[in-house]
């Protein structure tokens, strides 16, 4: 790996490995953050508390300029690249720097081992709590991807054709990522998530931004969502084991955990609703951007202002009922997450094989506030796949491995919605945790495949009409309106939205995959 080693060579010391107690220790001396009462270290990530999707960029070569799908990824020259690159070289010139060789995916067969270069002692423990970690006396694996990360180093745009002094490039040719301007670590798991979603698919693999789980029977289970509506929250179950929370492969075995870490976010966490992740957040666990008291040093997880996209990142090994490793059978259940912010989707759905290709497709949800950039509010939206920001290809492809699979294995797939009921945002209330975790028990229970559904006239879902733990006036979204004339005027507002946003597809979709959408 030529970028890891020229970095090595000019960096100041170099790190290796360190155990999480150490670079704790690291973090601190340098005043990188402060213990919080729990144990876990506090930071703050300053200007860039979410993600920066405008200043991520996908190098351009010809080695793989055919497969990349250029409307959802924007280019950056190699020459801009190599520019770049040797600018951040020269920046970390006699600077300290800690490494971390690790990989992505839980299935040996198809990891990728994964080397971290990084100049905060602080970011080299996210990483080492978010990825793989090599068998305690392994032997040294040559890494096949190599992650420079230096937030210290700002960007110029004139100078290095970027946005701004924040950059994510990707070089799936060269095996590199460099990022800089921004300390929000998210960066790197997500740059890691795109290279594997890249990677995996090229060998009929499905990668999916997903978070699943597994019952004591084997029974698992998959929720695909984006940030805020709820993969982490809810599966995190004490009752099934814990596979991983945000990015999973599904092979010809079954499925993997792609990370061996969890980023959860931690907005108003109590010890009530979550206490698998209330418990996670201990000595070794990294919190940011939350609130500490001076002086107890006591975390305030509703002081939101830094940011509502508040995180914490510990291994998947914290949650007391994780599966070690993050390996599994096929999935029986298929959950697609969704925060409605018009209010008007059901709280659950079941879908048929076409539907599932349809929201598979479609991704609809709302941007949640704090999860990027200048969201302050819930703007709806539609993000193919449930993760257009990391996808390199096509997302046709992904829909068609997930097709075959659901198709080959069998697998029930339900749509959930965790936003708002009896109005839109601003006038109606997010729908209960307590009524959500009672319909995900039922549908992965299978006591759904014993009730009678009814289909409505517009998105054509099939509701339930009755679910244990969850009042049968809220199962009809239409109900729970003041007026029914408001809700099917919101409701054909956004079948409107779904169909728009389908049209792009529709001269590669197959009729019956079209049909499956909402009609007005």
């Amino acid at each position: 790996m030529k970028h890891s080693v020229e970095v090595l060579q000019v960096a100041g010391c170099v790190q290796r490995n360190l155990a999480p107690a150490a670079l704790v220790e690291e973090a601190i001396r340098r005043g990188e953050g402060v213990l919080a009462a729990s144990g876990a270290l506090s930071v703050t990530t300053g200007k860039y508390t979410g993600r920066s999707p405008q200043d991520k960029f996908v190098v351009d070569c010809p080695e793989v300029h055919e497969k990349i799908d250029w409307e959802n990824n924007a280019a950056f020259s190699p020459e801009a690249f190599e520019r770049l690159y040797q600018r951040m070289l020269a920046y970390i010139q006699g600077r300290d720097v800690y490494v971390f060789d690790g990989f992505a995916g839980a299935d040996t067969e198809h990891h990728l081992a994964v080397q971290f270069i990084n100049e905060r002692a602080w970011q080299n423990l996210f990483v080492h709590q978010l990825f793989i970690r090599p068998e305690e006396g392994a032997p040294e694996v040559e890494p096949d991807f190599t992650v420079l990360c230096l937030p210290g180093f700002r960007a110029i745009p004139a100078i290095d054709g970027t946005n701004s002094e924040a950059f994510i490039v990707v070089n799936l040719h060269e095996n590199v990522v460099l990022i800089g301007g921004t300390h929000y670590a998210g960066e790197m798991k997500k740059a890691i998530f795109s290279v594997m979603n890249f990677w995996l698919p090229q060998k009929g693999i499905l990668s999916m931004h997903c978070s699943a789980n597994a019952g004591e029977d084997g029974n698992t289970a998959l929720f695909f969502g984006l940030s805020g509506t709820g993969k982490t929250t809810l599966s995190a179950d004490p009752h099934r084991q814990l596979i991983g929370d945000d990015e999973h492969a599904w092979g010809e075995k079954g499925i993997f955990n792609i990370e061996g870490g969890c980023y959860a976010k931690c907005i108003h966490l109590t010890p009530e609703s979550e206490p698998e992740i209330w418990g996670a957040i201990r000595f070794g666990s990294v919190v940011e951007n939350v609130k500490l008291d001076t002086q107890t040093h006591l975390p305030d997880y509703d002081d939101s202002s830094l940011t509502e996209n508040t995180r914490t990142a510990y291994p998947v090994d914290y949650i007391p009922n994780a599966l070690i490793p993050g390996v599994a059978g096929h999935p029986n259940t298929v959950v697609f997450l969704t925060a409605d912010a018009f209010g008007v989707l059901p709280p659950i759905s079941r879908l048929t094989k076409e539907q599932a290709m349809y929201h598979f497709l479609s991704g609809y949800t709302s941007k949640l506030a704090g999860t990027e950039r200048g969201i302050k509010e819930p703007q709806a939206t539609f993000s193919t796949c449930f993760g257009s920001p990391f996808l390199p290809l096509s997302p046709l492809v992904y829909a068609k491995l997930l097709g075959e699979k659901l198709e080959q294995h069998q697998t029930r797939v339900y749509l959930i919605n965790t936003g708002w009921s009896g109005g839109p945002y601003g006038v109606g209330s997010r729908i209960k945790l307590a009524y959500t975790r009672a319909m995900v028990s039922a549908a992965l229970s299978g006591t759904l495949d014993e009730v009678e559904f009814k289909a409505d006239p517009i998105f054509h879902l099939a509701t339930p009409l009755s679910c244990p733990g969850v009042p049968e006036s809220v199962l009809d979204p239409r109900k729970t309106w003041q007026y029914a004339a408001d809700y099917d005027k919101q409701a054909r507002r956004l079948a409107e939205r779904f169909q728009d946003n389908f049209h792009k597809f529709s001269g590669a979709m197959p009729a019956e995959i079209i049909a499956a959408g909402p009609t007005l």
